[in-house]
């Protein structure tokens, strides 16, 4: 099993940036981390996200795996992997970015709703697949579609909140990906860094006791 995809199954957390940068960033992720948050995810369309991704991997190398979002096509992927993404996260499926991270021994994770989708990813080469949008598809969804294609280690996007983290994992998720529900916006805004560690620190919790 390859080393990334062994984390994602371990951790069950992968903690999405999005849209935020510098100092911020820095402080956001470190709180993350004393929260005992394991995978960030810095999303393609952040501005300056491949230096956050190069900065990261240099602070972090060997406690944490960063990779990359909304990794839409084979040049986004490109210029994740020269910053030093560990791993590749899409919206979508796009069989060349699969192809890209395969040659290079990158993790993909591709974007998919449908079983059509899920099965094309997993037959073109893709470790995990990433179910999204759950916010709008639920966890009832991912129960049904689990029963027939149990071998496919899937991650859940969208939706995961403390009310909800059980039934996403109950239903066969094998991991989960957060944003807004870790990093509180007005916590950012307010420095409250104590409470987004406070936070990530309950998830990492619950997700130990499944």
């Amino acid at each position: 099993m390859n080393g990334m995809l062994e984390l994602l199954l371990k951790e069950k957390i992968v903690a999405i940036f999005r849209g935020y940068e510098g100092e911020k960033a820095d402080r956001a992720a470190q709180a993350l981390v004393d929260g005992g948050i394991r995978l960030m995810e810095v999303t393609m369309n952040t501005d300056g996200a491949s230096a956050i991704i190069a900065r990261w991997r240099e602070r972090y190398d060997g406690n944490v795996a960063i990779g990359a979002g909304t990794v839409l096509d084979t040049a986004m992927a490109k210029e994740a992997a020269a910053a030093g993404a560990q791993y590749l996260i899409s919206p979508n499926l796009d069989e060349a970015v699969i192809a890209y991270g395969m040659e290079r021994g990158i993790s993909v994770w591709p974007g998919v709703m449908t079983p059509t989708e899920i099965v094309r990813a997993w037959k073109a080469g893709a470790e995990a697949v990433k179910i999204f949008p759950m916010a709008s598809l639920g966890w009832k969804y991912l129960a049904e579609i689990r029963a027939p294609l149990d071998r496919i280690p899937m991650m859940a996007t969208g939706g995961v909140d403390l009310d909800t983290i059980g039934h996403y994992f109950k239903a066969g998720a094998n991991a989960v990906g957060m944003g807004g529900k870790l990093l509180h916006s007005e916590w950012l805004a307010e420095e409250a860094y104590d409470k987004v560690t406070a936070r990530a620190a309950q998830y990492v919790e619950i997700v130990k006791s499944l």
